[in-house]
């Protein structure tokens, strides 16, 4: 994967580091905030020893095949260092995010805890809770091998963060192509309009939801590929800027067409997780389903094969548009054992870890010196998008908004879900929007 073009709509994407500065204030203060020192960090051979606690929410499918990948390799690249796994489950990290928060607040960090790259690691800055990774991300290779708008995603005045394990894009329809064949659907739909019309003849030829979904997390995924569709990119990151209003008459249609594509869709609980709605997909009791690129794993899974099994295409109207998102590693502060930290910190980064953890999570790696080959064809079709495609950052997953902005969303989502009312929807995302702004 070559180094990517850098847009001037990606540079507006960058929202998250605006956010982020607004939403740490004088965020210079504290241990935490104070920069990493300089050169590369130099880990001990075979490892800085004692337990190594990390905590992610890849307790299960191909997350936690990822995650076993990572652990296989960390033992025979740390022998001395002892991995503990701390996965709590629940989808997109709800449940873990909530005992981490208490694991942090009393004193008690893991060695290292997993976190969405972008705004939603801006309150744990803020609050002290983790540490400046400036030396292992040089000791990596830094822009050498890290995308350098990847690293400005990461960067909050003047420090990183993280390390990024795996680039997601979240705007991907996953469609069974027996289903579409059935129903008279031809070709790929261009926009929203056109996607709705397809659905429509989904629907007539017998299908009884066309489109499945998910708990609350799974619908705010939805939500945002339906505003990037209707906003185009600009206007979709002008959302997190102020640039663009919450409740400008693009976003009501955005809503509206959110709320159209939810009549054709199953009836989900706000915990149900997103497997679910994917295997609908691939047993052809739906046609559609809005989910990231984790999906192609849960796809390999179950034996579909790409092409006649299940087939996919950016969510209509944003072609050459990548919703990005990345899961990446922390160092928290007053962790036990923070030279093993770093120790896994470098496994995540490395060429080797990349590979092994993304052919298993149906991601793409971080790293640019890593080749597509050996990746299956999705892969590969998502490390060339990455490369040529304008770069958004996902609100569902953290990239673009922090966790009380997020949180503010989840809500209005959820309650729009049971009353479907589009003008509350907007009411409630602008306020949204006018609460957490910088």
């Amino acid at each position: 994967m070559g180094v990517r073009k850098t847009s001037a709509v990606a540079a507006v994407a960058v929202a998250a580091l605006g956010l982020a500065a607004c939403s740490t204030g004088d965020a210079t203060s504290g241990d935490a905030q104070t920069s990493a020192a300089s050169g590369a960090y130099t880990p001990k051979e075979g490892g800085a020893g004692g337990k190594v606690g990390v905590f992610t929410w890849w307790a299960a499918g191909s997350e936690k095949k990822g995650l076993d990948a990572l652990e296989k390799l960390f033992a025979k690249d740390y022998p001395n260092d002892e991995f503990v796994n701390l996965a709590v489950a629940g989808g997109a990290g709800t449940n873990a995010k909530a005992k981490l928060a208490s694991d942090l607040q009393n004193n008690q960090p893991p060695s290292s805890f997993q976190g969405h790259a972008g705004a939603e690691l801006t309150d744990y800055i803020s609050k002290g809770q983790i540490e400046p990774v400036n030396d292992v991300i040089e000791a990596l290779g830094g822009s050498d091998v890290f995308p350098q708008d990847l690293l400005d995603r990461l960067t909050v005045k003047g420090n990183i963060y993280s390390v990024p394990s795996n680039i997601h894009r979240a705007n991907v329809v996953w469609a069974n192509p027996t289903v579409l064949k059935k129903a008279g659907v031809n070709g790929t739909p261009a926009d929203m309009s056109a996607w709705i019309a397809d659905i429509k003849k989904v629907k007539a030829s017998g299908v009884k939801t066309p489109l499945s979904v998910g708990g609350t997390w799974t619908q705010v995924q939805l939500l945002e590929t339906v505003l990037l569709s209707d906003l185009g990119a600009e206007g979709y990151s002008g959302l997190f800027d102020g640039s663009t209003a919450w409740d400008s008459d693009e976003v009501k249609q955005a809503a509206n067409d959110f709320k159209t594509l939810l009549s054709y869709a199953n009836t989900a609980s706000d915990g149900d997780d997103w497997p679910a709605a994917t295997d609908m997909v691939i047993d052809g009791s739906a046609a559609y389903n809005v989910m990231g690129d984790w999906a192609v794993a849960e796809f390999a899974d179950k034996g579909a094969e790409d092409g006649t099994g299940f087939t996919y295409f950016p969510v209509p109207g944003t072609d050459g548009v990548f919703d990005f998102l990345a899961d990446s590693f922390t160092l928290p502060k007053g962790t036990d054992n923070p030279d093993g930290a770093k120790d896994w910190l470098m496994l995540v980064g490395s060429a080797e870890g990349q590979k092994a953890f993304n052919l298993a999570k149906g991601s793409i790696p971080a790293r640019t010196d890593i080749g597509p080959e050996d990746f299956p064809k999705y892969q590969q079709s998502a490390m060339s998008a990455f490369q040529d495609n304008t770069i958004v950052s996902s609100i569902a997953h953290g990239a673009a908004v922090n966790q009380a902005w997020l949180t503010d969303i989840s809500s209005a989502v959820s309650k729009f879900y049971s009353q479907r009312d589009v003008d509350g929807l907007v009411s409630d995302l602008a306020t949204a929007a006018q609460n957490n702004q910088g």
